[in-house]
């Protein structure tokens, strides 16, 4: 972590700003210069809430509490004190936002650990197509993204936020799980942070960033449109909201996978490989050669998790979603890009009078 990111850092709860107590400093190589960053600290916010930043990463989870007790026992003293105060006052919230991420952490950290950063592609596309992707998606330009502070809420490899932040863009790059942790050793840019933090408790400020980008990650959660609410009020006034979602098809295969996720999402997953591996995979890569694709065997696993493992995988059509978009205040929306898996949709975030 780099202390000139903690002004976009908010508690995911109390929504108040944080104060750093930095317990190590190490050294990492950022554009080819060995530099300094925080890899051990705590973060303070407001009604007691802390948070550790482990390994180089701020942990801004609302369970974070639990997942990262070893860190915590071992830099505060007083830790079961402090966590005991805090379940007191907001035992609900910390019990149920545990709940609702268990399986979907899992999930994708066992996702995003095939992915190979020298070999593979993301989603089919190399790290030279991957700027140009997310340009043709969020209707910018290499000139016009200097300079812009981007917010990646879902940012999966982080593959793609370190190029970004080679374009000139200063970026925040957020994801649920422990995969966050690969994202971070491969970049080595300065001005690009990751964080581990909960869409539906976004631990950053509102009105703060020049775009927000989520591709690929909204449908996976509980509940699309409230996910996208809650990470709405991220956007600045004239700043744009870029979305990417998976669309219905009328094909057969979708309604199986859809039947199959339904029982295999629940079940362990060193089960889940076993049976992805031996089932699921030989067809899906005899399949994927018929059709001329070129995916590696990692990348088609990435794609069957992605398909069979989540907890959620919702379906949406752009006029849904462009409904959204003006709930929220934004206008000029229109869709950018669209396959047969999906869309990207923006808007531009209109200014209240007072703005």
């Amino acid at each position: 972590m780099q202390l000139a990111f903690l002004e976009y850092l908010k508690c995911p709860v109390t929504r108040s700003g944080l104060t750093i107590d930095v317990k190590k400093v190490s050294l990492k190589t950022y554009e080819n210069k060995q530099q300094e960053f925080i890899e051990e600290a705590i973060l303070w916010a407001e009604e007691d809430w802390f948070f550790p930043v482990v390994k180089g990463i701020p942990r801004l989870t609302v369970e974070a509490l639990f997942e990262y007790e070893d860190f915590l026992k071992s830099a505060l003293p007083d830790f079961e004190k402090r966590r005991s105060s805090l379940l007191q006052k907001f035992k609900v919230i910390i019990t149920k936002a545990e709940a609702k991420n268990k399986r979907t952490k899992k999930s994708f950290a066992a996702e995003w650990s095939f992915f190979n950063y020298e070999q593979d592609t993301t989603w089919g596309a190399g790290a030279e197509e991957l700027v140009p992707r997310f340009l043709e998606e969020t209707n910018e330009t290499a000139e016009s993204i200097k300079g812009k502070v981007i917010f990646d809420a879902g940012c999966g490899n982080g593959l793609l936020d370190t190029l970004i932040g080679r374009a000139g863009s200063t970026v925040l790059a957020m994801d649920l799980g422990k995969s966050i942790e690969r994202a971070f050793e491969q970049n080595d840019q300065k001005n690009v942070c990751y964080i581990q933090g909960d869409l539906q408790f976004p631990p950053v400020a509102f009105e703060a960033f020049d775009i927000v980008h989520s591709s690929g990650v909204l449908h996976h959660t509980n509940n699309t449109e409230l996910s996208f609410d809650i990470i709405a009020p991220c956007v600045k006034p004239n700043g744009k909201f870029s979305v990417w979602l998976y669309t219905p098809r009328p094909s057969t295969l979708d309604k199986i996978l859809h039947v199959i996720r339904r029982y295999s999402s629940k079940l362990p997953l060193r089960l889940q490989y076993v049976l992805y591996y031996i089932f699921i995979l030989p067809p899906s890569y005899i399949g994927s050669r018929i059709r001329g694709s070129k995916l590696n065997v990692r990348e088609l696993m990435i794609n069957i998790y992605d398909a069979l493992s989540c907890e959620f995988c919702w379906l949406h059509q752009p006029e849904e979603v462009q409904l959204w978009f003006a709930k929220q205040q934004f206008s000029a929306c229109k869709i950018t890009t669209r396959d047969k898996w999906g869309f990207n949709i923006i808007g531009i975030k209109t200014p209240t009078p007072k703005q």
